[in-house]
């Protein structure tokens, strides 16, 4: 089996606390947030993490609402193609039978239930033509399909107005969603725009730290957990450096589950879109010690975090806003559980 150490990295920009938020700020229109101006660098930086945090939960929400939307708008799709054919297929019909009326009216002798059928209500006819006994066998053939043709028609129409209904109903929340993480990071940038050049450079310095540990992590030799966790997790390796973007699922750029479910695409495996959906992809695991390499990690209690397992106690992930594709100790986050795929 092929050694599982962390290849070395494409030398890469790596993208800053400082230069992702203000790129944020020029592309975002949020509320101020009213900051003290006595707080230290540190309490800005716990307020900052904080913000990041709910932006991450808000994220997830909205990637599995994105994931509805989409989901309803095929099948809004799909039943309009389905009224669309089924409409002309019953033009044909009643086209047809129309054209049986015409001769039957111009030799004057016109079916009284062909007449009924054209002339008055299709969904109630068939009560009222029952009592007729002048029907051939073949025109109460044509007339019931006609008739349950009809009645299916009225059926989808309403399904697929319930359906349109249900996709506003949905478009609004994913707006929602979507505000509610702009007010989020603007808040956050707005936070950091109350440090000194000196405490801005500090952090940017910090982050760049975090980064660069990327080129002397030590993964051990732990053994994958199988050969599509291994294949998954080399596609994400192949990632670090890629910059965090909510909402994101690569190749540039990602969200935690982005990350996630891009490189398990890669390795052949469809992926639910977001950490929670992806928390019940597979076997769950309890205990740290027993991750392999490949395993999704699960954090918080709300799941809204997710990486893949490196090996050695380490987790690659896309960790928040601001911040770059890149290792980490699990130990930094709340661990909840991991999963086999």
């Amino acid at each position: 089996m092929a050694s599982h150490r962390r290849p070395k990295q494409p030398s890469r920009t790596r993208v800053t606390v400082l230069t992702a938020t203000a790129a944020a700020a020029v592309a975002l229109s949020s509320q101020a947030a009213q900051a003290d101006p006595h707080q230290s660098k540190k309490d800005v930086k716990s307020e900052v993490d904080k913000l990041y945090g709910e932006a991450e939960q808000a994220t997830e929400k909205y990637n599995g609402v994105k994931e509805q939307q989409e989901k309803l708008q095929k099948e809004v799709d799909d039943l309009q193609d389905k009224v669309a054919r089924g409409q002309g297929d019953l033009n044909q019909l009643r086209k047809g039978l129309g054209a049986v009326a015409s001769g039957q009216y111009r030799s004057g002798s016109i079916d009284p239930s062909v007449q009924l059928f054209l002339s008055g209500d299709p969904d109630t006819y068939l009560e009222k033509a029952a009592t007729l006994d002048q029907l051939s066998g073949k025109q109460a053939d044509q007339l019931k399909t006609i008739a349950d043709k009809q009645r299916r028609l009225a059926q989808e129409r309403e399904e697929a107005a319930s359906k349109i209904k249900d996709l506003s109903e949905t478009r609004k929340a994913l707006g929602d969603k979507k505000d509610e993480i702009k007010d989020k990071l603007g808040k956050a940038q707005e936070l950091l725009n109350t440090l000194t050049a000196k405490e801005r450079a500090a952090m940017q310095a910090e982050e760049n730290r975090a980064n660069r540990s990327n080129d002397r992590v030590n993964l051990g030799d732990d053994v994958p957990a199988s050969q599509r966790g291994a294949a998954a997790l080399a596609a994400a390796q192949g990632k670090i450096g890629s910059p965090y973007v909510w909402g994101a699922t690569g190749p540039s750029s990602f969200d935690c589950s982005g990350l996630t479910s891009w490189a398990y695409q890669q390795a052949g495996q469809s992926l639910p879109r977001t950490s929670q959906a992806q928390a019940n992809a597979g076997t769950r695991i309890g205990s740290q010690s027993a991750l392999k390499p490949g395993d999704l990690v699960l954090f918080y209690g709300d799941l809204h975090h997710i990486g893949l397992y490196a090996g050695n106690g380490q987790v690659l992930h896309a960790p928040k806003p601001g911040a770059a594709v890149r290792y980490e100790p699990i130990g930094n986050m709340p661990f909840a559980f991991g999963v086999r795929v």
